[in-house]
């Protein structure tokens, strides 16, 4: 499949999902998620990292913003919600917490916008040989 089909093709398919009103969770987990419609056409790191950097990406990404954005009834959504615990250092939480006032927003809804936007790998410390 010639990458611009394939570009193509995944930004159809979100279009389409999209116009049918899901919640965010469900529109991530059918285009973004680990077995979405992106990870199915862009099985390499390198193949992702390309298409992140597409206009088609940003357009996925827009319309899931805008998916966030509408209230969501816990009773429709066919997703179990998991906790995790993150410690950081006092100064970054107190910079989230003023970053979410800012944003008129609650640390929750941040964090999330936060963690689904892309990261450079360089900029995330490894574990592996510690």
């Amino acid at each position: 499949m010639a990458e611009v089909d394939r570009e193509n093709d995944v930004l159809r398919f979100a279009q389409d999902l999209f116009e049918k009103n899901p919640d965010w969770i469900t529109f991530y987990r059918e285009v973004l998620g680990l077995s979405g419609i992106v990870r199915r056409r862009y099985r390499s790191p390198a193949s992702l990292a390309e298409f992140e950097q597409t206009p088609a990406y940003t357009e996925i990404q827009e319309m899931l913003t805008r998916l966030r954005m509408r209230a969501i009834d816990p009773l429709t959504v066919d997703q179990t919600t998991r906790v995790i615990t993150v410690r950081l250092p006092k100064c970054l939480h107190d910079a989230l917490k003023a970053e979410a006032h800012q944003h008129q927003t609650s640390m929750n809804k941040l964090c999330i916008s936060k963690l689904l936007q892309i990261i450079d790998g360089s900029f995330v410390p490894s574990d592996v040989g510690r």
